[in-house]
């Protein structure tokens, strides 16, 4: 990655945050944070993060954000057109937060195949409790803003991402990372932000099993 641009699939959570952090620190240079919304643009996919809370990420980290919006549907035909965007200002290679899911690796790499872009996943098959480790051993803050209640109790929602709290889970027999879908989180702070994203969590919701933080910015 030593002096190569790549976009950065941007979550706003946790591994996606990892995945950029380890992506710059082999040298490559940012170019840009791509986020997938929700058809009307009013929160991201999965994490459902409002957009204003997403630009200020972005600006704090100091890269700018591109946005783009779908249904489950057209997620494919959307992400195709984010790579070809970023193949058009010259930056061919694309950083993503997967782990261990070979099936979602597997289509992200078929798919950045179709416009000859090139995906990196610098957090590929390391062990999950390895890589929380050392997100919170380098300082990145974080925050627990969606929880499948189907999988884990809903009142982990709104905790900090800590190692106490991941022991906690573990015994309760709960992926600490989440990577089944347990839950989501935000990072508001750490070594790749210039400084603290100023959030504030006003409530919350629930939508189909599904309890969610509202988060906005100070």
């Amino acid at each position: 990655m030593k002096d190569v641009p790549f976009v950065a699939s941007w979550s706003g959570g946790k591994d996606s945050a990892m995945a950029y952090y380890r992506a710059v620190k082999a040298g490559g240079v940012p170019d840009r944070l791509w986020t997938m919304f929700e058809e009307g643009g009013e929160r991201s996919k999965s994490h459902a993060l409002p957009l204003e809370v997403v630009e200020a990420q972005a600006e704090r980290i100091g890269v700018p954000s591109m946005i783009r919006q779908a249904s489950w549907s057209s997620y494919e035909q959307q992400f195709l057109d984010a790579m070809k965007t970023c193949k058009e200002a010259g930056v061919d290679h694309a950083v993503f937060g997967d782990i261990d899911l070979a099936d979602h690796l597997e289509w992200v790499q078929t798919t950045c195949a179709k416009v000859d872009m090139e995906a990196v996943h610098p957090l590929w098959m390391e062990p999950r409790r390895k890589i929380l480790e050392e997100f919170v051993g380098v300082g990145f803050e974080a925050y627990l803003v969606v929880v499948n209640t189907k999988l884990m109790p809903a009142h982990f929602l709104g905790r900090k991402f800590t190692i106490e709290l991941m022991d906690e889970l573990d015994a309760l027999g709960i992926d600490s990372c989440g990577e089944s879908g347990e839950f989501h989180t935000i990072v508001v702070d750490g070594p790749i932000f210039r400084e603290r994203v100023p959030v504030v969590f006003s409530g919350q919701h629930e939508r189909d099993g599904y309890v969610f933080v509202d988060v906005t910015l100070e």
